[in-house]
């Protein structure tokens, strides 16, 4: 039994270092489900392209996430379940569709979608051990966000939900 400390020891250390964000990281909570991003990360991408983006944006008196009480006073227990349904609908629905013809701009698409994907795999893993459950409110909030997007034509859709990703980020920092 001499090896058992020493395995003991590098167990808990593998274990305390997979408990820790990566470098730039932050865990956020969002109800029972934790999530580490580089949210710094993912801003100064979006910082670089936001006004490219937004100038292709020609609906401007129209929001998708920011139609009342979109993501207003989200019930913490419903913060896992719309979260992973905001990053799986920004994977799945809008950078799929945000291509442009500056490839710098392109790249910091590619970068942020990369990011989320991570993240909506981590909160994927989280539902399916059943610690993310869908609450009425949650599922209400998103069918609306999806029925803002789904009113546009898909590139212009998913160029003014990419234009309005700040609303997105500042709205899961404060969920933090």
């Amino acid at each position: 039994m001499r090896g058992s400390p020493l395995l003991l020891c590098l167990f808990s250390t593998s274990c305390w270092v997979n408990l820790m964000p990566t470098a730039g990281n932050k865990i956020f909570h969002f109800g029972p489900c934790r999530v580490s991003m580089s949210m710094a990360e993912i801003r100064a991408g979006f910082s670089a392209i936001k006004a490219n983006i937004q100038s292709r944006d020609p609906i401007r008196s129209l929001s998708i996430l920011s139609h009342p009480h979109s993501l207003h006073k989200v019930k913490s227990s419903d913060r896992c379940c719309i979260t992973h349904q905001l990053l799986s609908f920004y994977v799945d629905k809008v950078f799929r569709h945000c291509r442009t013809e500056d490839s710098f701009v392109n790249r910091k698409i590619s970068s942020i979608a990369n990011s989320f994907l991570s993240a909506s795999r981590e909160l994927g893993q989280c539902r399916e051990q059943n610690n993310c459950v869908c609450g009425e409110e949650s599922t209400e909030k998103f069918k609306q966000i999806l029925a803002n997007y789904e009113g546009l034509d898909v590139t212009s859709a998913a160029m003014k939900s990419l234009g309005e990703l700040d609303i997105l980020l500042d709205w899961m920092e404060k969920s933090r």
